[in-house]
């Protein structure tokens, strides 16, 4: 049987897809083969030796500690593109909010008083001050083209808008599922001059921080509508409030507020709710938990962020499967132990990711305790696994 501790709540649809006869779910196991969560922050969890698999119901792992766990050979899954349609819906409403004014001509007319007759005779004379602008012709940027920033250009080109992409680590599948209208920034100064609208979808690491600061304030066009739905701290907030101050900036719409933006009358900021649909939920609880279950069953990955996808079918008698540092010789001296044991390989699969590195071997005989325990005894592997 499997352990699987819950840190957060986790969608029944993901849940009910682990059979009961081999799992069992609790959110207050201690001695978990594998954890499911999505915002618990985990860098101060005390881990079980027994852990394999970390599993977040999200795309961004900011509240993972990645290193630690990489250092203990546990493997950590997201889901990337399983919240992609919520995150693109939102921004799409926060580009109609901020180029028609919605936020404040709301707040325009909760604060009228009087008569239904009074009122309208405010409304016709205050709604001026609300005129807005449309979408078509206008330039968005989309700074990030994984599936949520694919999604949002494709439909800003189905709006009528025109769009400028800028991604220099954009993977093959996801320029495929491109509209070939989109426009590839040659650097993120030209889409910043170029945009009338720019939606930010990177996560948030050294090089992303403050991507909209003081200095790259002056870049941007006149009037500019900034949208972060992605990661606080991509944009400094103090920076854009300068920038809302000279006009540099028409609107700034984001999931993330804060003292300094919820009383600026030109924000519009929300409670974090990019990924906050149902639908989004399900798919996210749907995605990690066939992971992580093909993970702890098969020793197959994907969509890990530490390790690299290896997917093997199986074909041998005894599955082994290997977490180790991307150290030369590495294959060798596994091969070397299981040579020693009398153990044939019959299929293997290896590959790395960064420092990390994951071997698939399917053998033809059964391997004893004794080969898996002279296999975790190499220096720099993780963890070893019989399946």
């Amino acid at each position: 049987m499997y352990k699987i501790q819950t840190l957060n709540a986790i969608s029944p649809k993901g849940l009910n897809r682990l059979p009961a006869d081999r799992y069992i779910v609790s959110d207050h196991s201690t001695d978990a083969d594998a954890i499911l969560l999505r915002s618990f922050k985990l860098h101060d969890y005390p881990f079980s030796n027994n852990l394999l698999a970390v599993a977040r119901a999200g795309s961004g792992t900011n509240n993972v500690p990645i290193q630690t766990l990489s250092e203990s050979g546990v493997v950590v899954f997201n889901a990337p593109g399983a919240n992609a349609n919520a995150v693109k819906e939102l921004v799409l409403a926060g580009m109609l909010m901020g180029c028609r004014n919605i936020s404040p001509a709301m707040d325009f007319v909760h604060s009228l008083q009087g008569t239904d007759a009074e009122m309208s005779v405010a409304v016709e004379a205050g709604k001026k001050q609300f005129g807005g602008f449309e979408l078509p012709g206008r330039t968005l940027g989309v700074i990030g083209l994984g599936a949520i920033g694919v999604k949002i250009a494709n439909a800003a080109r189905s709006l009528g808008m025109n769009v400028i992409g800028y991604d220099p680590t954009i993977t093959i599948e996801r320029a495929w599922q491109l509209d070939s209208d989109v426009e590839a920034a040659p650097n993120l100064d030209a889409l910043l001059a170029e945009s009338d609208f720019i939606t930010f979808h990177v996560p948030l690491i050294d090089s992303t921080r403050n991507l909209i600061n003081a200095a790259s304030l002056q870049k941007l066009k006149d009037g500019v509508i900034l949208l972060n739905f992605a990661r606080n701290g991509i944009l400094d907030d103090s920076a854009v409030l300068a920038g809302l101050e000279s006009g540099k900036v028409y609107a700034y719409v984001c999931d993330f507020p804060s003292n300094a933006l919820r009383t600026n009358r030109r924000v519009i900021t929300l409670p974090h709710l990019g990924a906050s649909t149902r639908e989004a939920e399900e798919n996210c609880a749907i995605m990690v938990v066939d992971q992580m279950r093909d993970y702890l069953e098969n020793g197959n990955i994907c969509n890990s962020v530490n390790l690299p996808n290896v997917k093997l079918r199986r074909t041998g008698l005894t599955r082994i499967a290997v977490v180790n540092q991307n150290n030369p010789d590495m294959l060798g001296k596994i091969s070397h132990v299981l040579g020693q044991a009398g153990v044939n390989i019959a299929h293997m699969l290896n590959d790395s990711k960064g420092n990390m590195a994951y071997t698939l071997m399917d053998v033809d005989s059964v391997v004893s305790e004794d080969t898996r325990v002279a296999l975790s005894a190499i220096p720099g592997v993780l963890k070893v696994r019989l399946l």
